[in-house]
């Protein structure tokens, strides 16, 4: 793969780099793309995408999805969703718009467990390294793509990479002046605005910007009740420096999100989850008002406002990312990104507040309510009540991050690279109390704006805690050829250096991280801490780092065939939900001991075969899990239970194959199979019958098999596309047994079924009527059949009658959209 055999006139160094940043980006800093971007040009693969899909030549297990698929999709659909269509993925919308959030789970890893970055930058949350779906770019803005199946790159930003990654770029603006909007309505009063100008070239040195703004909204999916509103801005400026590929690049980005909560049921059939296609269109959320207080009466908390679909879940998000390449030598090149990124969010429902004291003396959120000390809430001129209030869990985020890379060419044949990534989240985690209106709904979005304070104006919070996740990561990469260029390899070395500074401001009374947080007053802390086994607030540090190795190459067996293996070991240290749980005990006792973090040995090896007109790919893999904790959230109490399963063993196999014999013509199909096993049987207790018996069980929650296809047909202005996508049946928990309740009776059975959705695109070019090529109305429809499905669960656990929350698959939906474009 040597340098001067494809571009014969590019002697130096720095004409590859300029020849290759014209390729699609394949990583996610431009370190990586850097480094892996020579790669590809030196193999003369300018364009291997066919049908939307490419399939690197590289060492991973690797897929790309370029602008040609991601624009047929639904104007303002999350990329999660799109993404839906690489083998091994399997990911859940709770609409068919996108901006009601969705869960993503790859080759069985949930997302929490799965790294994603948009231009380089992280995207998990600093705390427990969830990914929200509905606060993804938009899909216009995004120019590919790329799913690590099994692995991460060597200066990836992560705390949680046990899984896989997610990478993708936003476009570049373009050299000539131009403007694009999309104008889009739909079922549930959908309608949605996206505009974009791009600048041109403003200077000689080619200057450019391009600037863009969207605003979305419809009903809410269940129910007939609320709203989902979604904005966002979106800006990147791009100077290059010369000619040899140097840049630097700054962008921006905006994203308010103001909704309602997507239903969530306990998967039960005696719980009112819907249970088909009929009861799911037939459920209504019921109005209601709240009654007004009786003065000198003690009155009553009234329910209304207490309904799921009643709850808020509003976000603001932004950040500034900086990318810069800079050639120091004919052999040396430096790239550098850093970022900034901002958030606030909240989720969460009601409870009942009471306007007097606690023990007739203490205020605070005690034992799950807030005690108010004589405050009159309801305002009917006593301090007697019982009040429904609003009590969401609030989390800000400053972040900032650098991803720094020094590549080195030693000859035609061999490079090196040395990275340092930096990466430090302030993560405040409170929780106000806000008052309702009479309709049920919470006055505020943002408790926080407009906190309810106690008689003596202290501020209550269901919760007090201010942590710092902090990243210093070391890695190196070499990347070589061998045997006539036949023979290409990659090996590398990451080392994070990852530390949580804990602080906790209240006392933990569980070791499932329930809290009292008390006022100001010393004393009533100590009373309660003398009340019971209870962890006092406290400050705690802890410390994870690994070396993680990586090691592949990719032989051409021909041209055409290649084959590709690659090892790599993943770590995903302990969230801060998790570590705060241990503050419920001593620090130097057995229960105050740090979780073990979860590291996961992850090896592909496969066949890839490209040509102009096909792409395919066929593979298997065999990942060792170790500490795997299954965790399960219940949304009504805001708390997340986690069981240690010990080690899992996961094995499947992954294939695509995409084929466009003509511009008329284009089909893809795709699949996976996956086996899990749980080693070993978990101890529940100390009792000779504490075991679960999972030695040998599939992990709730999780896919056996993925399976589907795209066709699409292009003739005149006419095209039209039908994806289909099949996701195997899951198991509710992870003893692979029926649920129980506590009389014994079956509520569910072993497994959640099977279920395929289909998706209908079509589009009508209006070039002919002399309004430009780029000018079209397309129509989109999701889940085309009105198949009824249970979408995203977590595991349900370890007992007989654990149990689980899910979200019902969207149902049909329709959109209509016109597109103008110069």
């Amino acid at each position: 793969m040597k340098f001067h055999t494809i571009l014969k006139s590019a002697t130096s160094a720095m004409a590859v780099s300029a020849a290759f940043l014209a390729m699609p980006a394949l990583a996610q800093s431009t370190g990586s793309v850097d480094f892996e971007g020579g790669e590809i040009v030196v193999k003369g693969k300018t364009d291997l995408s066919v049908a939307g899909v490419e399939i690197p030549d590289s060492p991973k297990a690797k897929q790309v999805l370029t602008q040609e698929l991601i624009g047929r999709g639904t104007p303002g659909q999350t990329i999660n969703d799109t993404i839906n269509l690489v083998p091994g993925v399997s990911f859940q919308n709770y609409d068919g718009y996108g901006s009601s959030g969705g869960s993503l789970m790859i080759r069985g890893f949930d997302d929490t467990r799965i790294s994603q970055t948009f231009d380089g930058i992280p995207l998990n949350d600093t705390g427990n390294y969830a990914l929200y779906s509905n606060q993804q770019l938009d899909p216009e803005l995004i120019e590919q793509v790329n799913v690590n199946l099994g692995t991460t790159d060597v200066d990836s930003p992560t705390a949680a990479a046990t899984g896989s990654t997610v990478n993708y770029q936003s476009m570049l603006p373009s050299h000539e002046f131009g403007a694009r909007m999309v104008g889009t309505v739909g079922d549930y009063n959908k309608m949605r605005v996206f505009g974009m100008i791009n600048t041109g070239d403003l200077t000689s040195s080619g200057t450019r910007a391009w600037f863009s703004a969207s605003r979305d909204t419809y009903d809410a999916l269940y129910g007939n009740f609320g709203k989902i509103k979604k904005t966002q801005f979106n800006a990147r400026i791009y100077q290059p420096l010369g000619d040899n590929g140097d840049f630097i690049s700054l962008a921006g980005h905006l994203n308010n999100n103001r909704n309602n909560m997507a239903s969530d049921w306990v998967l039960s059939t005696t719980s009112g989850i819907p249970t088909s296609k009929q009861a799911r269109d037939d459920y209504e959320v019921a109005r209601c008002t709240i009654p007004a207080g009786t003065t000198g009466v003690a009155d009553a908390a009234s329910s209304c406002g207490s309904a799921w679909e009643y709850r808020y879940n509003p976000s603001k998000t932004g950040n500034v990312r900086f990318q810069s390449r800079f050639t120091l030598s004919d052999k040396l090149v430096l790239s550098v990104d850093a970022y900034y990124q901002y958030t606030s969010a909240n989720g969460g429902g009601t409870t009942v507040g009471y306007e007097g004291y606690f023990s007739d003396t203490m205020t605070g959120y005690i034992n799950g309510n807030p005690y108010f000390g004589g405050v009159d809430l309801n305002g009917d001129g006593d301090t007697m009540d019982a009040v429904r209030v609003s009590t969401p869990s609030q989390t800000r985020t400053n972040r900032i991050g650098v991803i720094s890379s020094l590549r080195y060419n030693i000859d035609d044949n061999n490079r090196i690279r040395l990275a340092y990534t930096y990466d430090r989240g302030r993560h405040r985690q409170t929780g106000e109390v806000g008052l309702l209106q009479s309709n049920g709904l919470a006055v505020n979005y943002f408790n926080v704006d407009t906190a309810l304070t106690d008689s003596e104006g202290n501020v209550l919070e269901k919760r007090d805690r201010l942590s710092y996740a902090i990243l210093h990561q070391v890695s190196g990469e070499y990347s070589g050829d061998f045997a006539n260029d036949a023979l290409h390899v990659n090996a590398g070395v990451r080392v994070p250096f990852m530390r949580r500074n804990l602080t906790q401001n209240c006392i933990t009374t569980s070791s499932s991280g329930y809290v009292n947080c008390f006022t100001t007053n010393a004393t009533d802390e100590a009373t309660n801490l003398a009340s019971g086994t209870y962890g006092a607030p406290d400050n705690r540090v802890f410390n994870f780092s690994r070396v993680l190795p990586t090691a592949g190459f990719v032989y051409d067996i021909t041209s055409e065939l290649g084959l590709n293996f690659n090892y790599s070991k993943g770590l995903q240290a302990p969230g801060t939900d998790n570590l705060y749980n241990t503050f419920y005990y001593e620090q130097g006792t057995a229960g105050a001991a740090k979780p073990k973090p979860e590291t996961s040995d992850n090896f592909d090896l496969g066949l890839r075969y490209h040509t102009g007109m096909i792409q395919a790919s066929f593979g298997g893999w065999y990942t060792i899990f170790s500490n795997r904790l299954s965790s399960a959230y219940d949304p009504a109490v805001d708390r997340t239970t986690y069981t240690n399963l010990g080690t899992v063993d996961r094995y499947g196999l992954d294939a695509t194959f995409a084929v466009q014999p003509d511009p008329h013509f284009k089909a893809y199909v795709f699949g996976s199979y996956l086996w899990s096993k749980i080693r070993d049987d978990v101890v529940t207790g100390s009792g000779a019958d504490d075991i679960a018996p999972t030695k040998g069980k599939m992990e709730g929650g999780v896919p056996s098999y993925t399976l589907g296809g795209r066709v699409e047909g292009n003739a005149g202005p006419v095209s039209v596309g039908l994806e289909a996508k099949r996701t195997g049946s899951r198991y509710y928990n992870s003893r692979n047994e029926a649920v129980l309740n506590s009389s014994g009776d079956q509520i569910w059975g072993a497994k959640v079924p099977a279920y395929t959705v289909v998706n209908l695109d079509a589009r009508f070019n209006l070039g002919f009527l002399g309004m430009g090529d780029k000018t079209y109305l397309q129509a989109n429809v999701t889940n085309l059949f009105d198949k009824f499905y249970y979408g995203a669960f977590d595991d349900a656990g370890i007992t007989k009658t654990g149990t689980t929350y899910a979200y019902i698959g969207a149902p049909r939906t329709f959109s209509a959209s016109i597109n103008m474009q110069f």
